[in-house]
C-alpha cells in the first residue's frame, strides 16, 4: 500500500527566517535554507505527498496529538522569539485522513493518541520554518506531531513513529516523509549573551557530545546511540528532551536500522544550540526491536526509559 520514502533530522533555527529580511544577518543562514530545499528535492523525486513533522515546538503535558487539520492559513509571530520570526504568513494544506489512520494505528498499538481534523489550531514554528522553505508551493501536504512531551516515555515515542509506518505502509495509499524537527544540543546562551553565540554551541562539551553523536550516526552505530538515547537527552540538553528523535528511529526500526546517516547541511552552532540537517535512509525493518508502550502498561513512574 503506503511507503515511507524518506526520513531526517531537520533544524528549524529562527534565523533562518531573518536571513530571508534585509539587515545584517541577511544571508546569515544560507545553508541550512539550502538543506531543507535539498530535502524538498528529494521528496518530489520519490514523490512523496505528505510531509509529517514531529515538532518539538508543539509541547504537550498530557497523551500525543497530531494536527492533521484539512487546511492552515495566517500570520504567525514566535512568543519565544518574536524578534526573530514576526508577521511571518503561511499557508498550507493538511491530510486528515493519514492523521486520523495514523493515531488509529498508534492507540492499537498501545500508545495513547488523539487527532485533531477539525481544529483552530495553527502549527508551531518548528513545522512552519521547514515548511516555508521546503513547500512554498504547497506541493505537499503537511501533518504536524507534537514532539516537545514534557512526561512522555521515550519508548512511547519510539513506539509512535513504529505505528506510524505501520499506518503508511498497511492504510495508507500514498508516499510520505518524515521530519524530526529539532536541534541535537539545545542550551541557549544565557540571557544577555545570545549575540556572542550566534554561530557557536554553548560549551566546548555540548559541540564534543554533539559531534560524536553525528560520527555514530553516518557510521551506522545505531544500536549504541538507541541506548544512549535517554541519558543525552538530558545531559545533552536535547531539544524537546529528543523526542522527535525516538518518533524518527522507532520509525526506522530502532536499533535494527542499518544504514548510515548522510548530512546535507553540516553540523553548526546557532545561538548556543547545535543544529543540523541530516536524512536517514529507510530500509526494511521487521520493527522486532522497537520498545513497546510503555506508560499504557505502566502502574507508577519508571525513568529508565525517560528523562531524568
Amino acid at each position: 500500500m503506503g511507503k515511507l520514502a524518506l526520513a531526517a533530522k531537520i533544524t528549524h533555527v529562527p534565523s533562518m527566517y531573518l536571513s530571508e529580511l534585509d539587515g545584517p544577518q541577511k544571508g546569515f543562514r544560507q545553508a541550512a535554507i539550502d538543506g531543507h530545499k535539498e530535502i524538498s528535492r528529494r521528496c518530489r523525486e520519490l514523490g512523496v505527498d505528505t510531509i509529517v513533522v514531529f515538532d518539538t515546538h508543539w509541547l504537550v503535558n498530557a497523551n500525543y496529538h497530531i494536527n492533521c487539520a484539512a487546511h492552515w492559513a495566517g500570520t504567525y509571530t514566535s512568543n519565544e522569539l518574536p524578534h526573530f520570526i514576526s508577521n511571518m504568513e503561511f499557508e498550507y494544506d493538511g491530510n486528515p485522513e493519514l492523521g486520523r489512520l495514523i493515531a488509529e494505528e498508534c492507540n492499537a498499538q498501545g500508545v495513547e493518541t488523539l487527532a485533531h481534523d477539525s481544529t483552530s489550531l495553527d502549527p508551531e514554528y518548528g513545522t512552519l520554518v521547514p515548511m516555508r522553505y521546503m513547500n512554498e508551493d504547497r506541493h505537499f501536504k503537511v501533518v504536524s506531531i507534537s514532539a516537545m512531551c514534557t512526561v512522555h516515555y521515550l519508548n512511547d515515542s519510539a513506539r509512535l513513529g513504529w505505528a506510524l509506518r505501520k499506518a503508511i505502509e498497511e492504510k495508507y495509499e500514498g508516499t510520505v516523509a518524515i521530519l524530526a524537527s529539532g536541534s541535537l544540543s539545545h542550551r541557549f546562551a544565557q540571557n544577555g549573551q545570545a549575540p556572542d553565540f550566534a554561530t557557536k554551541t554553548w560549551s566546548p562539551f555540548l559541540e564534543r557530545l554533539d559531534h560524536e553523536v553525528v560520527r555514530m550516526w553516518e557510521n551506522a552505530e545505531w544500536e549504541d546511540f538507541c541506548e544512549m538515547l535517554p541519558e543525552y537527552a538530558v545531559k545533552g540538553h536535547g531539544e524537546g528532551f529528543m523526542h522527535d528523535t525516538a518518533m524518527l528511529l522507532g520509525a526506522l526500526g530502532w536499533s535494527e536500522y542499518d544504514q548510515k546517516a548522510e548530512v546535507v547541511t553540516p553540523y553548526f552552532g546557532s545561538s548556543g544550540t547545535g543544529q543540523i540537517n541530516a536524512i536517514f535512509p529507510v530500509s526494511a525493518v521487521s520493527g522486532d526491536k522497537v520498545p513497546g508502550p510503555q506508560a499504557s502498561v505502566t502502574k507508577s513512574f519508571e525513568p529508565g526509559s525517560s528523562r531524568v
